[in-house]
């Protein structure tokens, strides 16, 4: 029999339900596995264990009762530690905001609370979810990085100390370390998820990411957390479908039209991360889905850099009072970041802005001629080095354009570390991105976790 620890997201809140899982039961679980784990791995900076243990015996209470039960009743969740959480610690991984408790919760964990799960703490992130490295280990191999900057919340989820986390993303947050730590990532449609509360990079590139161990733990996630909120005028001016019944009916009921991509991946990947995903665009080809291959707009030319001035613009906006006074306590790549930002001239930052709206344009375009767009998740397997978060040339530029994608574990390299494919959508279509998904998922079937931690 399963440990309660061991379950996934659907699993647990199914037996809630059923009342075969007590919350509590769960709860103690994750505390006990964090507490043989976490001294190596490092994925956690603040746990309130009293409030955890008594939010779950109150959760108990209304399942025995017979109370109205939310989607993730009794589910622990791990929070980035950027996410405002009213009355608990909310760092951000700095020197900067080392005593900053928020007295309200941004909108998506108010929203994890009202669909009745529990707050299990906050997991590590790079300083202000940028890119100098945090002390958290890949559960895979302490020497290979576990990526970021969403590090904490990945190693959790993939060491099973939490059965799903939420991350953000910029630039490959989300999508990089899942592929890194062999879980799945899901980046969805900028502004299907409020930013409220969520400490920013970027306001123009800035994605609240959802980090599960499968497919169907992603939609349930995503279906709990969408929705319209006037405090974010970014976020998207339509309803929320229910994903998860969208994805059950798309991989259900056809099998995929999958448009991959040749031109600049195969060029910037390993021979090794390419040709696993060519395996896996066999197999996918072999199981009935029809493979295209699909040229990339001529604006991805310049969809990196355009990327960069936004992002280090936006950066500087934010941090140009505190980096006046105390730009000595900022790590050394996000100061380099924030000075760039501040001496971009106004002319270089509008003009990439209206690129980036050319480029979402021609991205949506050549989405929309498939149901799914598939690259490798990364250029290559997490590199043996600490003092790197990773490449995320593959993700930056689905950021940037706004279109939702999805990462999938797909294969291990040959020194034992985790490989994955991305899936990316057209724009505000998660269902069907995430039915091919979980077609994907049954195909290969693969869902390992880390030697000894699994």
């Amino acid at each position: 029999m399963a440990e309660p620890y061991e379950l996934s997201v659907v699993e647990a809140a199914e037996g809630i339900r059923r009342r075969s899982l007590s919350p509590v039961a769960l709860a103690e679980s994750l505390l006990a596995r964090i507490d043989a784990l976490d001294g190596d791995l490092k994925a956690w900076v603040t746990i309130d264990r009293e409030e955890v243990l008594e939010t779950a015996r109150q959760r108990e209470v209304i399942a025995d009762w017979g109370g109205p039960l939310g989607p993730l009743h009794g589910v622990p969740v791990g929070l980035k530690d950027i996410f405002y959480t009213a009355g608990m610690l909310t760092a951000c991984g700095s020197r900067i905001y080392a005593e900053f408790v928020p007295e309200y919760d941004a909108t998506s964990v108010a929203k994890i609370k009202a669909a009745g799960g529990i707050v299990l703490g906050k997991t590590v992130t790079t300083e202000f979810a940028t890119s100098d490295p945090s002390p958290t280990r890949n559960p895979w191999s302490s020497e290979h990085t576990p990526g970021g900057s969403s590090s904490g919340s990945s190693a959790a989820v993939a060491a099973r100390m939490v059965p799903a986390a939420l991350g953000s993303q910029t630039g490959g947050s989300t999508c990089r370390p899942a592929a890194y730590n062999g879980i799945v990532g899901l980046k969805p449609t900028y502004g299907r998820i409020s930013r409220h509360g969520v400490v920013p990079v970027s306001w123009t590139l800035d994605h609240v990411g959802i980090l599960t161990r499968t497919v169907a733990d992603a939609a349930l996630m995503l279906g709990v957390l969408s929705g319209e909120d006037d405090n974010d005028p970014g976020t998207l001016r339509l309803p929320a479908p229910d994903f998860s019944q969208q994805m059950t009916e798309f991989a259900d009921g056809q099998t995929p039209r999958i448009g991959l991509v040749r031109e600049y991946f195969e060029d910037y990947a390993t021979p090794e991360s390419w040709a696993n995903t060519e395996t896996v665009a066999h197999r996918l080809a072999s199981a009935g889905a029809e493979v295209v291959e699909l040229p990339l707009p001529e604006s991805f030319a310049w969809a990196h850099s355009m990327q960069r001035i936004v992002m280090n613009a936006e950066c500087a906006a934010f941090h140009q009072a505190n980096h006046r006074s105390r730009a000595a306590e900022y790590g050394p790549r996000i100061r380099a970041g924030i000075e760039m930002g501040l001496i971009t001239p106004a002319a270089a930052y509008l003009k990439a802005l209206r690129l980036r709206r050319e480029f979402r344009a021609a991205m949506s375009e050549m989405a929309d001629k498939v149901d799914v767009v598939m690259t490798p998740a990364t250029p290559s397997p997490a590199p043996k080095d600490l003092n790197t978060t990773g490449d995320a040339a593959f993700q930056s530029p689905w950021t940037a354009a706004g279109l939702p994608t999805v990462v999938v574990p797909s294969g291990l390299s040959d020194m034992g570390m985790p490989l994955a494919v991305q899936f990316g959508g057209p724009l505000a279509e998660e269902g069907r991105l995430l039915g091919a998904a979980l077609w994907c998922e049954r195909v290969t079937g693969l869902n390992e976790g880390p030697p000894g931690y699994s």
